[in-house]
């Protein structure tokens, strides 16, 4: 067997595995700030979210934040659905194949800006977040 035919792409367990140590990784005022917050591993977005998006394909999008902000309130009322950020496995490996960082640094990426949003953060922001987490 070549070593290329032994290679296969990481499942849904090992990018999920990956979110939750680079959500562990992040400043305790940035996790403290998340408190119920659902992370969701899936290979692609759904139909309704790819429509409501406007993507072009089902590649178009490498995660997403599901929830209220706490730029819009911050309450969660009765009924909704806790907040929570989706990572789309296929479009994240898509990405990381024709890109340098690592896989890890990419799950970090995503997240913190899909966290970011729930927070209203500017990318400035989830830039300096991001090097503080520092998972290399």
């Amino acid at each position: 067997m070549t070593q290329t035919a032994s290679l296969r792409a990481p499942g849904l367990a090992e990018i999920e595995a990956l979110a939750h140590q680079a959500f562990a990784a992040l400043p305790d005022a940035f996790r403290g700030r998340c408190d119920g917050l659902a992370i969701h591993v899936v290979d692609f977005p759904d139909d309704a979210t790819l429509m409501e998006m406007d993507c072009e394909t089902e590649f178009d999008l490498l995660g997403l934040f599901r929830g209220v902000g706490l730029a819009q309130s911050g309450e969660i009322a009765t009924g909704q659905m806790p907040n929570a950020v989706w990572l789309y496995r296929r479009p994240i490996l898509d990405y990381w194949a024709e890109h340098a960082e690592t896989l890890g640094d990419l799950v970090t990426h995503v997240l913190v800006h899909e966290i970011g949003h729930h927070f209203g953060l500017s990318d400035d922001d989830m830039a300096r977040i991001e090097a503080a987490a520092d998972l290399d």
